[in-house]
């Protein structure tokens, strides 16, 4: 959402300022006249980030995909079917289960009763519906193909949907492993490893290097355990705020695209996002510039968003699409291509569309074989702790038995 300040008159002809939030200028300039102001001017201010701290939306629990996407069927059979939106909302709004989407549906409707936009009133409620879902809805009203434009949403969240789907039962295996693995180590290195240290102790015998270091790492974790978890969560609340910061967003955005074997993934599944989101907002008739921002505030990732907002800023000085897409220096030769094709023939919403599906099924293969490429490393990695194990343990141990025969 940006943030545009406007001076204006109100009803009785008094000069007001001020600011207000909205996804484009003509819904900031919808929401002040329905107000009673009228702009005489309107610039675009600061935009509203994900890291700026919102406490309300915090406590506020997020409408999941799978409830928009019902929402979004379900109102696109009933405009289509010709029910009146007001009837349809209220409708909605009564039969909703949950309780954020209901409540802001309620508001919704009341808001439609007096006499504003479907638009802007749901621009109201910025934490149920983004403004890539705002700017669908307004398109859809401008143009008559309201019912179209939410079948165009609807499609979009569920794939989205899908890939979330993907990602986590691919990722499951993994997380499983490594949480088991860590939890075996700090056992072990709480309860076993101190009565194996106590026992060597009283034999007196001569530790190898093995053991000397995992007797060593033992004391450590028993010592210094509540040191150690102070310090876990310290770092985590440290991470935490700077993520919060733009430049440390920037940073970890750009490098989880660089991480090993997942990196990738990830790249080709922001690059199928942004290729279906600007080619659902062009093929609504949204403005180009206005479909890029868009299209990069749903990506989530800020590296990708800046590049995206010097991409927009390139073509509004007079760069053409594919000029600027190669400048950025973010997209695969694939993308780069179908821009440039499609900026000569007139259809860069098809061939983008075309993209994202090449890209969803390159993501949906390389989700299907994660878990094969990454076993190899845990078993290297649990293979590793297996043996430092055992020499730090049985090492000690046969010498132990030669202390007691040659005794």
């Amino acid at each position: 959402m940006a943030i545009f300040r406007y001076q204006g008159r109100n009803a009785q002809g008094a000069q007001v300022s001020g600011q207000v939030e909205a996804a484009t200028q003509e819904l900031a300039a919808e929401s002040l006249m329905s107000k009673g102001v009228i702009p005489t001017s309107l610039s675009e201010g600061k935009v509203r980030t994900q890291s700026s701290f919102d406490l309300k939306a915090l406590l506020t629990p997020s409408v999941p995909l799978e409830v928009l996407v019902i929402f979004c069927r379900q109102l696109y059979s009933l405009t289509k079917a010709g029910v009146p939106l007001l009837r349809a909302i209220k409708g909605l709004s009564q039969n909703s289960d949950h309780k954020t989407l209901k409540a802001a549906l309620e508001d919704v409707s009341q808001e439609l009763a007096n006499g504003r936009s479907l638009s802007s009133s749901l621009q109201m409620h910025s934490n149920v519906f983004s403004s890539l879902f705002v700017s669908m809805v307004n398109v859809g009203e401008n143009t008559g193909r309201l019912d179209q434009a939410l079948l165009q949403l609807a499609n979009y969240y569920q794939q989205e949907v899908e890939t979330r789907k993907r990602i986590k039962t691919a990722m499951r295996y993994p997380s499983f492993v490594i949480s088991f693995v860590a939890i075996a180590v700090a056992v072990l290195n709480l309860k076993v490893i101190p009565q194996f240290a106590n026992m060597f102790q009283r034999f007196g015998v001569d530790l190898p290097l093995p053991t000397r270091i995992l007797i060593a790492t033992s004391d450590f974790f028993v010592n210094y355990w509540a040191f150690i978890v102070a310090l876990l969560v310290g770092s985590w609340f440290a991470f935490r705020a700077w993520l919060k910061t733009a430049n440390g967003r920037e940073r970890w955005d750009k490098a989880r695209l660089r991480m090993p074997i997942v990196g990738s993934i990830v790249n080709r599944a922001q690059l199928a996002r942004f290729s279906r989101t600007f080619s659902l907002m062009l093929t609504a008739g949204v403005p180009l510039n206005q479909s890029l921002s868009l299209s990069a505030e749903a990506l989530d990732n800020q590296y990708l968003e800046n590049r995206l907002q010097e991409m927009k800023s390139a073509i509004e000085a007079g760069s053409t699409v594919s000029t600027t897409a190669t400048n950025t220096g973010i997209f695969t030769p694939l993308v780069l291509q179908m821009i440039s094709v499609g900026e000569e023939t007139g259809q860069i919403d098809q061939l983008l569309l075309e993209v994202a599906d090449f890209y969803d099924r390159e993501v949906d293969y390389d989700l299907k074989t994660l878990t094969a490429r990454i076993e190899p490393i845990l078993l290297v990695f649990v293979a590793g702790m297996v043996l430092m194990l055992a020499l730090g343990i049985f090492l000690p141990m046969w010498g132990m038995l030669d202390a007691i025969k040659g005794g």
